[in-house]
């Protein structure tokens, strides 16, 4: 239940099940310096843009099975507050995953990781320009690139977000702040022209993508050419591929199947861990399609089971893009 006072929208809320924060909510976080989250074991602050206008939320959780302890401010507060519940696995369903029939027939280490993570769940923010955005800027280049880009875009083109939050808490821009960057903005942000170009198309779109945001991930839009859902709406802007769907989707409705098929690293990963050598993406698919409908609940798991996957050659230089 939640309340106004003069601070704020304020409330509690208990979990169905015990929620690890950090783990969770790691995925909402693009780098240890992203300035629209400070994430820490009992507590958090979330800049969340929403339909009524800007919004910080504050929540605190002492311990996993307590109540989930939130203030939110801003214009958007009150729908900030009444995200909170998606936002610590409300809808989040592990019931069938974790059904004796389908858990025995998951790899060991994935059980195993399950045992030990069994606080995690999928957070949704039920917004998609935001989480779109930082997907595109992580197309073909380094963590360390995307997560400056991120940075730079927040700090020169953000806002601060509402309410009495750390100073150094922002939002990313809106669609509108996108469309009026200049070339030598995106140069400075260290973003190549196709990217930006990307970005562009994906700002012009989000009007229209945010319809999906409060839905269910499956639903189509009325009038919308089939099959009229958000998967086949992201797709529909140029440069966007299933790669920058995936992204979105895990945390614009935290999607429990969707991989980030085409990603650098991922492919490697999951076969390295399931069958001691590197594979490609369609071997991964191949090995992830026993567990349909749960594919990205053992990558989190299998993310966050403590393996690595061995390193070779040289790093991937990060490119110059001031000519560019």
């Amino acid at each position: 239940m939640n309340g106004q006072s003069n601070s704020g929208v304020c409330g509690r809320y208990q979990p169905e099940h015990p929620v690890d924060l950090l783990s969770s909510w790691s995925i909402l976080r693009r780098g240890l310096g992203d300035p629209t989250i400070r994430l820490e074991r009992t507590e958090a602050w979330l800049a969340l843009d929403t339909p009524l206008g800007d919004a910080t939320l504050h929540v605190t959780l002492p311990d996993p099975a307590a109540a989930v302890c939130f203030v939110a401010y801003g214009p958007g507060a009150r729908w900030a507050a009444d995200q909170v519940p998606r936002l610590f696995g409300a809808g989040d369903d592990w019931s069938a995953f974790d059904d004796p029939t389908f858990f025995g027939g998951l790899p060991e280490l994935v059980q195993r990781s399950r045992s030990l993570h069994r606080a995690l769940v999928l957070p949704r923010t039920s917004r998609v320009f935001v989480p779109a955005a930082g997907a595109v800027l992580e197309q073909r280049v380094t963590g360390i690139e995307a997560n400056y880009a991120w940075r730079w875009l927040i700090r020169h083109a953000g806002r601060p977000a509402p309410g009495p939050s750390p100073v150094s808490l922002r939002l990313f821009p809106t669609p509108r702040e996108i469309l009026g960057l200049k070339r030598w903005d995106w140069q400075a942000a260290r973003v190549d022209a196709s990217r930006a170009t990307t970005l562009r198309h994906l700002a012009e779109a989000a009007s229209r993508l945010e319809w999906w945001g409060p839905e269910e991930l499956e639903t189509s839009k009325p009038q919308a050419r089939p099959p009229g859902t958000l998967e086949a709406a992201l797709l529909a802007v140029p440069g966007i591929g299933s790669w920058t769907v995936a992204e979105t989707l895990q945390r614009s409705h935290g999607s429990a199947d969707h991989i980030s098929v085409g990603d650098f690293h991922l492919a490697d990963f999951v076969g390295q861990v399931l069958t001691g050598h590197r594979v490609d993406d369609a071997t991964m698919l191949s090995l992830l399609e026993p567990y349909r409908g749960h594919r990205q609940r053992v990558v989190r798991l299998l993310q966050l089971s403590g393996v690595r996957k061995q390193a070779f050659g040289p790093r991937y230089a990060p490119l110059d893009h001031r000519n560019r």
